[in-house]
């Protein structure tokens, strides 16, 4: 008689992994009892803040008529206001919850603008030293240099349009702004900027324009990557019975 052993193979069901609703709940997190961010210089309505963000999202400006509908209405009630595909609505989404976060794209933390237009310029200022517990970590002032003053160093600062020069206040703490530098030194780099003839790259101006902001889509070659095979076989044989 065969020895049965005494274990026994078991075995064991996976159950199928489910999400609860509260748990997607918190993946779409409504916002609606939030408060809205406040509007910044370079984004003061919701005309301004749709067509930096692109997509062809200028065009729902009418079906949102404040700023706090912008950034409060839930995707149900953005689907109701006619804001298709669901592509649109969480594009939409996912740069209001970024401006709300403060980040922002260029420009947007500019506090000087004028009908959507800004001026950012380098500049020099006093160096200003700084206690430190640490000489080896204590900043050191800018040596004089045949471009340089002695004592300064220089940074970008935001102006009016048509300013022409700059009067440093030392009681108003220095911004720097995102997206913004100083490059070889002396001239301002970033994006979307236009130099002002004749500020040997020192000056330029910064303009609202349509999709700034925007996000780019993908490229899609040939159907995508898990249908290219396929199409470009399709291809083929459509080329050599063309040959035939």
């Amino acid at each position: 008689m065969a020895m049965r052993s005494s274990h026994r193979l078991s075995l064991q069901v996976t159950k199928p992994f489910t999400i609860s609703s509260q748990l997607l709940r918190n993946f779409h997190k409504d916002t609606r009892g939030a408060s809205a961010p406040s509007p910044t210089p370079f984004v003061p309505d919701v005309q301004t803040f749709l067509s930096l963000i692109g997509r062809g999202m200028s065009k729902y400006a009418s079906k949102l008529p404040s700023w706090e509908s912008l950034f409060n209405l839930s995707s149900p009630e953005l689907r109701e206001l006619g804001i298709e595909p669901a592509r649109q609505r969480r594009y939409l989404l996912r740069k209001r919850e970024k401006f709300r976060s403060g980040l922002y794209g260029p420009g947007g933390d500019l506090e000087t603008v004028v009908d959507g237009v800004a001026q950012l310029r380098v500049v020099e200022v006093p160096f200003e030293l700084k206690h430190s517990k640490s000489e080896k970590d204590a900043p050191r002032p800018l040596t004089a240099s045949a471009t340089l003053s002695p004592g300064m160093r220089r940074v970008v600062v935001n102006v009016l349009p048509d300013a022409t020069d700059f009067t440093y206040d030392p009681s108003k703490p220095l911004k720097k702004f995102a997206h913004m530098k100083i490059n070889h030194g002396s001239f301002i780099q970033g994006p979307f900027l236009q130099p002002i003839k004749g500020s040997n790259g020192r000056a330029a101006l910064i303009k609202v324009q349509e999709g700034m902001w925007e996000d780019k889509l993908g490229h899609k070659v040939d159907g995508g990557e898990r249908r290219r095979a396929e199409v470009r076989a399709k291809k083929r044989s459509e080329e050599r019975k063309k040959e035939i």
